[in-house]
């Protein structure tokens, strides 16, 4: 009897620590730090976004609760944030995708990178090549995307990440999730 009470409570106990389970303490600052200054407001709410299942079948890669985010004050909806990780050359990199409530891109931002080479992608003019993209737009490294010399795998990750965001983002729209 008392080994079920304490697998019980063990259960519980783990549940509800999966359950609260958000973004990262490491990242949190940096991405309240980023939603604050590109929405220019101190207060506001996150809220997770939940892809069912049969949808996220259907994305070009898995969207879960923890990357992908409703940004919101109040009751008003300011926009979404999206937190991923991208491949490097021996390691990975963690950036951020921010959009209005149109879906616009209107920010991106490596949060992390953990090379010694390549952190060029991290540049504010190179990043600013992703902003006003929607899920209309197709993009490809070296063409619609410039590339940069010593970050070529980075460069190239990022164009890929972001441009199949983009492709689950019409999915997810068309399937009204968001």
């Amino acid at each position: 009897m008392k080994t079920r009470i304490l697998l019980l409570f063990l259960f519980i106990v783990t549940s509800l620590g999966l359950l609260s389970f958000s973004i990262p303490k490491k990242l949190k600052k940096k991405v309240d730090k980023e939603i604050k200054k590109t929405f220019n407001v101190e207060d506001f709410s996150l809220s997770k976004v939940i892809v069912p299942k049969a949808i996220n079948n259907k994305l070009k890669s898995k969207i879960s609760e923890e990357n992908l985010f409703k940004i919101t004050i109040e009751d008003n909806v300011l926009g979404y944030v999206f937190i991923d990780k991208a491949p490097s050359k021996t390691d990975e990199f963690d950036y951020l995708v921010l959009l209005d409530k149109q879906l616009i891109v209107i920010k991106t931002k490596v949060l992390i990178y953990r090379e010694d080479y390549g952190g060029e992608i991290g540049s504010k003019r190179w990043l600013k090549q992703f902003i006003g993209k929607t899920s209309k737009d197709t993009l490809k490294y070296e063409k619609d995307i410039m590339a940069i010399s010593g970050a070529t795998i980075s460069a190239s990750s990022m164009t890929i990440a972001v441009n199949t965001f983009l492709q689950n983002l019409e999915i997810l729209h068309k399937n009204k999730v968001l």
